[in-house]
């Protein structure tokens, strides 16, 4: 889709630019969500006057009223995508749309006005062209976008805000676990549950990851880096991981299926998700979401039918499981290593991301 250039933003550029040493030494090793460009852009909202035009503006602080509605009813709604150096000096975003349309369904979700596709998209690409320096050129780095809407009406009350800030901002990113890419351990939760039927699970709103703080704490005290969360029902299904979503590897007589959780309307629909079960299938591996019990994990690898584990997302790309535990015992995922499917995969998807290898889906759109 093309976009007008500036269309619905002003530009207020930082007086003082970082120097280019500097800016350098603070992309080194830059890990992930630690390290922030220049600038960034807000839009406002109010039921009188619908969107605001937007600023892009100098990166600082944000003035809240202690009576904004978002510090006591919690409509808060983020996402995040990345943009990514191209071999010929381009900047590329990868699936900005889906992530626009993923987040107006949060914001329908939480009672919150929908922010226009081509105002969303034009708002990352002004960012980037502003900071361009601060995109790293290696593979496997990228500058990560982190567009967010909060309710700013100062009153109390509980009922939807009248007033919202669209907020964009963005961070250099390398490997979203300190330790890189290498397998990880997880814990299954059973004391827990991220979300139930009828609820907020499909929504990237803030509420969501902060009921799930205490599990990932209970995580990391069992000496598991991430949690694997149960449906809300049965206690027994695999939904996804943390901020990610989970697949499996299969070999089923001769033949490598990939399965991941399906879609129920409790667990975030993942655009990273979307993109390996399309590339999958394009690799020769069959494809699937349905219902996996955690039964089903641990009786699948003692059997030998199941082969890797792995989670996906924006921040982390590809992850492989190398072990999981629960308070009912643990096992081992391919020997503890990444497994050749999970390897495939992820550079498969890096390389369309870096503009390594045709993008035969449109998936990138280059920043003008």
């Amino acid at each position: 889709m093309a976009l007008a250039v500036l269309t619905h933003l002003d530009i207020r550029t930082a007086s003082e630019r970082v120097s280019d040493e500097e800016r350098q030494l603070r992309m080194t090793n830059p890990g992930f969500g630690k390290v922030f460009t220049e600038h960034m852009v807000t839009i406002r909202y109010t039921d009188e006057k619908g969107w605001e035009r937007g600023l892009l503006q100098p990166y600082g602080p944000l003035m809240l009223d202690p009576a904004s509605s978002v510090l006591h009813y919690g409509q808060a709604i983020f996402e995040g995508f990345k943009a990514y150096h191209q071999p010929d000096g381009s900047v590329k975003t990868f699936r900005p749309f889906a992530n626009a349309q993923r987040f107006n369904q949060s914001a329908e979700r939480l009672a919150m006005p929908q922010l226009p596709e081509e105002i969303f998209v034009e708002a990352a690409d002004a960012l980037i062209r502003e900071d361009r320096a601060w995109v790293p050129t290696a593979v496997g780095e990228s500058l990560y976008l982190r567009p967010l809407m909060i309710a700013t009406e100062a009153a109390l009350g509980v009922k939807p805000s009248h007033e919202y800030l669209f907020v964009l901002f963005a961070s250099p990113a390398g490997s979203y676990f300190s330790g890189g890419v290498k397998p990880v351990t997880v814990w299954i939760s059973e004391d827990y549950v991220r979300a139930a039927p009828g609820g907020t699970g499909f929504a990237k709103c803030a509420g969501n990851y902060a009921a799930s703080l205490i599990a990932q704490k209970q995580a990391q005290g069992e000496g598991c880096d991430q949690v694997v969360w149960l449906d809300a029902v049965h206690r027994k299904y695999i939904e996804e991981m943390g901020g990610m979503n989970i697949f499996f590897v299969y070999n089923e007589s001769g033949r490598t299926v990939v399965v991941t959780p399906e879609l129920t309307g409790t667990l975030l629909p993942g655009v990273t998700r979307r993109s390996i079960l399309e590339l999958a299938r394009e690799l020769g591996f069959d494809a699937e979401e349905r219902k996996i019990s955690v039964d089903e994990w641990g009786a699948a690898l003692k059997e030998g039918r199941m082969t890797e584990a792995f989670a996906c997302g924006t921040a982390a790309v590809i992850t492989p499981i190398g072990h999981a535990k629960s308070k009912h015992g643990e096992w081992t995922v391919n020997g503890g290593r990444t497994g050749p499917v999970a390897a495939k995969l992820r550079e498969a998807l890096l390389n369309v991301q870096h503009g390594l290898a045709p993008d035969t889906h449109g998936w990138m759109h280059e920043v003008g």
